[in-house]
């Protein structure tokens, strides 16, 4: 009966509209809007890649092999399962025109490429012609950024290797180019056929081999799946389907989006902040009403429940309006989003994000209702007769402290379960939670201060003015310092981050890093070309290693997985050295070295860092594939590898007598002057057309590229928690519209004039504005150092620019949204206004 009963009051009580909830429902739509877009996008992108797979990955299946190509026995099973099968061999090399020169990710292809889907040309030609012979030289295709660095025109003739080739068109769509991942230089493809004798494709030279398949209609994916892997276990080769088509980029679009969905988060609970704030503000509003109810009998439960379904019911509507605006943003943006994107995307409306995104809305809705709804309980019908309004300031009851807990871990559960990223979602709602306690300290903090210093304030009015109201009863203080500061929380540890990431760079390269990374270098140019550069004074260092590349099957004759997990090393192949003695710039930790002449069986020394990682001790045995056969090595050392330096660096190096019998070429860094780049580079690449050349500096700047797309995803996350926090701003300043209003006929009475009493709500609203902005700045601090230290990696040191910034934001956006409530109670009568309240 008393649910009955509190829904019959709820609906009259929602009779009055939407008065004193406008901004509740904004915050909780904004939030839930956010987080749902979000989740649409990556929906998207991930049906995109679903629908496009066999384009992305060139084929129904593909078997990949590292630095050789099928044997006999692999060939003759694919001509068996599969209806046709295309060859593609995939490498870097260096594109010449005269003097100038460009890196270039080259795609040599049979006459059956592509499978499926068309390559983009311009001008329009099949792509079979454009590659056949033109005027007795092969032709070729590359992207438009490499033609205009080279200054070709097509018809133009260019080298790659000792090969030349004529372009016959500009590359404008690859259909299976977000498949093969991450290049270095932009993209030149041409027949392999026409590259025999250019010493690009030599046994021990750096190349992937690709075969596509076209399945016949109906094939088991899985079962063949399996039957490759035990059919080819010991041969290094892997297994892609269309399931599956761009692996690389279905994870780092489902790692992005949880890690947007998380920052979205903050932005709910910044809106969260504003929901309780107007639910508070909407209650102390009622208090004659409830008052009344209570006098009439009315049980405590009765009332939490009328305005519990109240609530309820506008919460409902609120996250219904986030979940319209988060589904028709990504279709509204459809077309520029699609047109930024290099994959596909199939935007319509998919119901698990939206699903995921109410789950969020709902439970940070009962999170941040259920405190204030709670202290109804404490408003007693004697209120109607004398003050007794404080008494709704008490801690609200045991189980609605116990149930906001229980809420709170129940929605950690959730993020964990829908993100998939536990570690980082407990890392985000502990620096929501922490920075939350430290604004709410901060708050009365700064009113404790306001009430210290205010006497001291003498003979300047408006700052005295300023003073007493922040350090008064009302909560404006921390409605302002948790609305604003959250939002700016967020922004600055973004900042930091940003910062941190350009400044590593920009602070390491000139010190640290090579000029130049050249790579396959056959055994016999190696006198020559350490020639070329030993009588050069501006090469300062030069550091040479045999370089193999190996996939790790298995640790201690079990699955490498079993024992590793799902770690990096084992993503894929790694690179694997071998040397007499340990090499100068590499620190023994433990275990010994072999000797020179040792030629036992094979030891590896393993990188520290990552053996201990992957649970590798002293004495383990690691099996490595390398081109199609296994060596299985004992761990004798463990060595200090250093990445960060862009040298070379090895997980895994053997003693020689146990590799150098294999197929292999080098890889080589050179450090010189920057103004001698050009000249080694021409001199290199003119002696010896089949080394590729990598310049350190325009990979840093690729990666700092993509990194620098990351922090702007996540800065419009971050502005979007930065926006629901100046709405909830708003809310506050709305709310105290009525007690300025009242304060300013009180001091217009005594004589202040409009311009000082102005000036006292300006200098109020920059007090808390740059508190505020102060305490987020070091909220924003710690979380930057954080991510940086522990997640990052990289060195650490405070960007004070973007650390000013957030500090005058708080001011200005407190002062705007403070001043934007303070014509009204400047115009009104104060005659009007005492007679009001008398």
């Amino acid at each position: 009966m008393s649910i009955a009963l509190a829904s019959r009051f709820a609906r009259r009580e929602l009779r009055g509209g939407l008065r004193g909830f406008r901004i509740f429902l904004a915050c909780l739509a904004l939030g839930v809007a956010a987080i749902a877009a979000v989740g649409t996008v990556r929906a998207s992108i991930e049906a995109g890649l679903a629908r496009e797979g066999a384009a992305l990955l060139g084929g129904d299946a593909e078997l990949e092999l590292t630095y050789r190509f099928a044997s006999d026995q692999e060939r003759a099973w694919m001509a068996q399962n599969a209806v046709q099968v295309s060859e593609v061999a995939d490498f870097r090399s260096m594109a010449v025109v005269g003097d100038e020169r460009g890196l270039t990710q080259v795609k040599a292809v049979d006459a059956f490429y592509p499978l499926i889907g068309e390559v983009g040309l311009e001008p329009a030609l099949p792509i079979a012609l454009a590659l056949g012979e033109q005027s007795v030289l092969p032709g070729a295709v590359m992207e438009r950024v490499l033609k205009d660095r080279l200054g070709l025109e097509i018809g133009g003739v260019f080298k790659l290797g000792t090969q030349e080739f004529r372009l016959t068109a500009v590359l404008v769509d690859e259909p299976d180019g977000a498949g093969g991942g991450f290049g270095l230089g932009p993209r030149i493809i041409v027949l392999r056929d026409a590259l025999k004798g250019s010493g690009l494709l030599e046994s021990g030279t750096l190349f992937s081999s690709k075969y596509r398949l076209r399945l016949p209609e109906n094939s088991n994916l899985d079962a063949l799946s399996k039957e490759a892997d035990e059919a080819f276990a010991q041969s290094g080769l892997r297994w892609r389907d269309a399931r599956n088509g761009a692996p690389g980029v279905a994870q780092f679009v489902d790692r992005l989006g949880a890690f947007l969905v998380l920052v979205g988060l903050s932005g709910l609970a910044v809106g969260g902040v504003g929901v309780s704030a107007a639910v508070s503000s909407y209650l102390k509003g009622k208090t004659s009403v409830i008052a009344t109810l209570r006098t009439l009998g009315a049980e405590r439960a009765v009332i939490f429940q009328t305005y519990f379904i109240q609530i309820g019911v506008l919460s409902l509507l609120g996250i219904a309006i986030g979940l319209a605006l988060g589904a028709a943003a990504p279709l509204a943006l459809a077309p520029l989003i699609t047109e930024r994107l290099p994959i596909p995307a199939a935007f319509a409306i998919y119901p698990k994000p939206l699903f995921e995104a109410a789950v969020y809305g709902v439970f940070t809705a009962l999170i941040f209702t259920t405190w204030p709804l709670s202290r109804t309980e404490n408003i007693r019908a004697a209120t109607l007769f004398r003050d007794a309004g404080q008494s709704g300031a008490r801690l609200p009851a045991v189980r609605y402290i116990i149930a906001t807990a229980a809420l709170v871990a129940a929605l950690l559960a959730l993020a964990s379960w829908f993100s998939g990223t536990t570690f980082l979602t407990l890392w985000t709602a502990g620096g929501i939670m922490g920075a939350l306690v430290l604004l709410v300290l901060a708050a009365h903090l700064i009113r404790f201060v306001a009430r210290k210093i205010a006497p001291w304030a003498r003979g300047r009015a408006s700052l005295r003015w300023a003073l007493g109201s922040i350090s008064g009863p009302r909560e404006e203080a921390v409605s302002v310092v948790l609305s604003l500061g959250l939002g700016l929380s967020v922004l600055a540890a973004v900042g930091q981050i940003d910062g941190n990431l350009r400044g590593a760079i920009a602070r390491d390269l000139p010190s640290v890093a090579p000029s130049y990374f050249f790579v396959d270098i056959q055994k016999d140019q190696m006198p020559s070309y350490l020639e070329r550069l030993n009588n050069d004074p501006a090469v300062s260092r030069i550091d040479s290693a045999p370089m193999l590349r190996g996939i790790i099957t298995q640790i201690n004759g079990k699955p490498a997985s079993e024992i590793a997990g799902d770690h990096w090393v084992l993503e894929g192949d790694r690179g694997i050295t071998y040397s007499t003695e340990l090499p100068d710039n590499t620190r023994l930790l433990d275990g010994t070295w072999w000797a020179p002449d040792y030629a036992g069986p094979p030891l590896v020394s393993f990188a520290a860092e990552e053996a201990e990682e992957m649970n590798i001790a002293l004495g383990d045995t690691v099996t490595v594939n390398i081109l199609g056969r296994d060596f299985t090595a004992t761990v004798s050392s463990f060595r200090e590898v250093d990445f960060s330096t862009a040298g070379i660096g090895f997980i895994m190096s053997m003693n020689p007598s146990a590799l150098s019998g294999a197929p292999h070429s080098f890889i080589s860094t050179v450090y010189a002057t920057p103004e001698s780049e050009a000249r080694i580079l021409r001199d290199l690449s003119t002696a010896f057309p089949n080394i590729t050349a990598i310049r350190v500096g325009d990979a840093i700047e690729r990666v700092a590229s993509v990194l620098a797309g990351l922090a702007a995803a996540v800065s419009y996350g971050a502005a979007a928690t930065l926006l629901t926090g100046f709405l909830v701003l708003i809310g506050a300043s709305a709310a105290g519209e009525q007690a300025r209003t009242f304060e300013a006929a009180i001091l217009r009475t005594l004589g202040a004039t409009r311009r000082s009493i102005l000036t006292s709500f300006a200098l109020r609203a920059a007090i808390l504005g740059g508190c505020a902005g102060a305490v987020a700045l070091g909220a924003g601090i710690l979380g930057g150092w954080a991510v940086s230290t522990f997640i990052m990696e990289t060195s650490y040191e405070v960007i004070w620019s973007n650390a000013l910034a957030i500090v005058l934001g708080g001011i200005l956006a407190t002062m705007l949204s403070g001043l934007a409530f303070a014509w009204r109670p400047l115009t009104v009568r104060p005659a009007q206004i005492l007679r009001s309240q008398e």
